[in-house]
């Protein structure tokens, strides 16, 4: 299960969510590239990126922020928030950005990422983001009726490289990922799954590891707080 270190960009500096409310951001520091490169010095295999001012704004607001962590660094890199045509992923993926995340497009447009993940095998991901199994958009400030599931199993055939499923509730919450949820999901389809929300101890990364179906996990405060070190995790799952 591959470890992908968190940096959520919001006015170009690295910070934390409550359940994803931006009056409730928590600045981690304030020169992302730099704490990219600690990332990848410690031995993180990714980088996952999300532009929360983008996820709101629906076009990429934290570009300057981005191109400096790809400059500084050589591991692969997804980046989410804000992603919403077919011009706005050609150009992230020039840039030098292994994958990108269709959010709120895989709701509302879902033909462009069957276009995007034919266009650009294995650099195409879905992310889903749920509260209570029912997915939020629009930097989930809009709630839909879609079951989580039911959204993933529209992509079983487009060829996209991973899901990445968030449980709100417990986003930077510290309280543990939704395991039940995300392992569920994972058994559903057979895209690779990654678990996003509340991943914040060993215990936690090695439940996940244990399903024997989740892909990976996505950890940001964790780090940050220290009450998960980076190198020790990825030992163990190594």
């Amino acid at each position: 299960m591959i470890l992908y270190p968190a940096i959520d960009l919001k006015d170009g500096n690295c910070v934390r969510l409550l359940r994803g409310d931006m009056e409730a951001a928590t600045v981690f520091g304030t020169d992302p590239a730099a704490q990219a490169r600690a990332f990848q010095d410690a031995g993180a295999e990714w980088l996952h990126l999300v532009d929360l001012n983008g996820a709101f704004a629906g076009k990429p607001v934290n570009a300057a922020a981005v191109e400096a962590i790809l400059a500084a660094t050589s591991i692969p890199t997804q980046l989410g928030g804000g992603i919403r045509d077919m011009a706005t992923i050609e150009a992230w993926l020039n840039r030098g950005l292994t994958r990108v995340i269709l959010g709120t497009v895989a709701v509302e447009d879902p033909d462009l990422v069957h276009q995007a993940a034919a266009a650009f095998p294995g650099r195409i991901a879905v992310g889903i983001d749920a509260r209570a199994g029912r997915v939020a958009t629009r930097g989930w400030a809009t709630e839909t009726d879609i079951d989580a599931i039911d959204l993933a199993r529209r992509f079983q055939d487009a060829g996209v490289a991973a899901i990445i499923y968030t449980d709100i509730d417990r986003d930077g919450a510290m309280g543990g990922p939704n395991i039940a949820a995300t392992e569920a999901l994972a058994r559903a389809v057979t895209i690779p799954v990654i678990a996003s929300g509340g991943v914040s101890s060993l215990a936690d990364l090695t439940a996940l590891a244990q399903t024997g179906v989740i892909a990976g996990a996505i950890s940001g405060r964790a780090l940050y707080d220290g009450a998960i070190d980076l190198k020790q995790a990825l030992q163990i799952l190594a």
